[in-house]
């Protein structure tokens, strides 16, 4: 199932070129008083929702996808974790180009580790990247992103995948040079989601998914995720180890070789087999 928030945070079920209004099953996610829960409630009862979204859809009212605004799919992610590096050929070329990638954050992802982005900076594929820095280099990058589903602390990489809620298409936007990669990576607008979250019953094998990127019509990166150094669920046993991973947590999983400069009036068309498309448009901010 294609599992969308549209227009002002309605919930729609994607089927081919319209969108079914399922808003009607919120309800059943309750109250909550604070201290709120940690995480995305709607990600959290996700499990519970599918029978109820199923029989809602019988009744939807439909729109077409055309005509629509299409949201993150993740309104409340409670953390944003991204793998560095982690296609062989993007450390290759990251090692050869001295003068745009910082030697500090050239290495291995099992010596660099994973690293967080500001939530703030998430946004949904109709929105815009807006260049935040002018005077600095910012780069795309296209990512396949694994939305968590339920809580998730010392998991193995045998069983990481039954913790994925589904998956998605991730822009990480970045600014290059010497700072953390937090920082130059969490500008508002640096974080793009979308089209829509396809639930991990629907890919059942992560791992050999085709994906490209083009600006302005011409390509820039082409890779599949089977050339991923830390697979999906060896990247779930790693963040694991450190963080509690709770429903809604998103997983950028890296990206492949190409990546390049995006400047305002440019447009990011990105596509990962058997998830969808999106195009994001870059402004000046």
């Amino acid at each position: 199932m294609k599992i969308c928030l549209f227009n002002n945070n309605r919930l729609g079920v994607v089927d081919g070129n319209e969108v079914l209004d399922v808003s009607s099953v919120l309800t059943r996610i309750g109250a909550s008083e604070y201290p709120y829960p940690r995480g995305d409630q709607l990600i959290a009862c996700l499990p519970e929702l599918m029978p109820v979204i199923a029989d809602a859809i019988q009744f939807a009212r439909r729109y077409p996808l055309s005509k629509v605004t299409l949201r993150s799919p993740v309104a409340n992610p409670g953390k944003v974790v991204a793998a560095p590096v982690n296609y062989q050929a993007h450390l290759d070329e990251a090692i050869e180009d001295t003068a745009t990638f910082s030697r500090a954050h050239v290495r291995k992802i099992q010596e660099t580790g994973l690293f967080l982005k500001a939530t703030s900076s998430l946004v949904g594929p109709d929105d815009s990247v807006y260049v935040g820095l002018p005077d600095r280099r910012t780069d795309h990058e296209i990512e396949l992103v694994a939305i968590i589903g339920k809580r998730a602390k010392n998991v193995l990489a045998k069983d990481a995948l039954s913790y994925v809620a589904g998956y998605s298409i991730g822009l990480d936007i970045t600014i290059r040079g010497p700072e953390e990669r937090s920082l130059r990576k969490s500008l508002d607008s640096y974080t793009v989601l979308g089209p829509w979250l396809v639930t991990a019953d629907e890919i059942e094998n992560p791992h050999a998914l085709a994906m490209t990127l083009d600006v302005n019509g011409k390509v820039r990166q082409s890779a599949n995720t089977k050339d991923l150094i830390m697979d999906v669920a060896e990247l779930i046993e790693f963040a694991s180890k450190f963080y509690t991973l709770e429903p809604g947590d998103l997983l950028y999983t890296g990206t492949p070789e190409g990546v390049g400069p995006i400047q305002p009036g440019d447009t990011i068309n990105c596509e990962i087999e058997r998830i969808g498309k999106i195009s994001v448009n870059v402004e000046a901010s």
